[in-house]
């Protein structure tokens, strides 16, 4: 049984062992599977027959409902702040290798291919495939059944395919899902609770990542 009264320790050097647990539940029998490497916030809520592979991102808010049927998650996936996972029963989700699953957006019922976008507040219903490399812009609602080709740019309520994805904006969008793949680490490293300072510090640091926008990629 999980301790769900268990707390962070705030010493020592093991911060992977630090993570809180106590929102993975096991239901009629399943456990969730989650890689060492995977990052679960203990804000995210994670029931049953769920599998979490390797340097998978799982953010504060999410609800990843294995209860009427399976979830995998492969390596590399991001499901970020806010978003929902589910099924009907005798359904399984999946999220292939290096899936992007953007802040409040809903899978349910749906498989994601590899290295998609899943653009924010998108909603994707039930036995509707996205293919690899698709991206689905944010608002987007994708509608049961839908079957969408590998590489194609997705829009609107319903959802319409617009155009191909080109080269450029898959190196883009893979970029960007290297951080959230490197996330995991740094999470696992560093995350813990703290009091908040009361005023900002004289020498408080920049953060830095060299990443840029799509906008300011081709602004400058």
């Amino acid at each position: 049984m999980h301790d769900v009264h268990r707390c962070w320790p705030r010493h020592g050097n093991d911060h992977r062992a630090s993570v809180i647990t106590s929102n993975i539940f096991e239901f009629e029998g399943f456990r969730p599977v989650v890689h060492e490497s995977a990052f679960v916030h203990p804000n995210a809520t994670v029931t049953g027959n769920v599998i979490i592979g390797k340097d998978a991102y799982i953010g504060p808010g999410a609800a990843i409902r294995g209860d009427w049927g399976g979830i995998v998650i492969e390596d590399g996936c991001n499901v970020q702040e806010n978003c929902t996972v589910h099924m009907f029963p005798g359904v399984t989700v999946v999220l292939e290798v290096g899936a992007h699953i953007g802040h409040g957006a809903i899978v349910h019922g749906a498989r994601v291919g590899r290295n998609c976008l899943i653009g924010m507040n998108a909603v994707l219903m039930d036995n509707a495939t996205i293919g690899a490399e698709c991206i689905v812009g944010a608002l987007c609602f994708v509608p049961a059944e839908m079957q969408i080709p590998e590489r194609k740019l997705v829009v609107g309520n319903p959802a319409k395919v617009i155009r191909e994805v080109s080269d450029e904006m898959i190196a883009w969008k893979t970029e960007g899902t290297r951080l959230y793949q490197r996330l995991p680490s740094q999470l696992h490293a560093s995350l813990r609770p703290c009091d908040p300072l009361r005023e900002v510090e004289a020498n408080r640091p920049t953060q830095v990542t060299g990443y840029k926008t799509w906008k300011e990629k081709h602004n400058t």
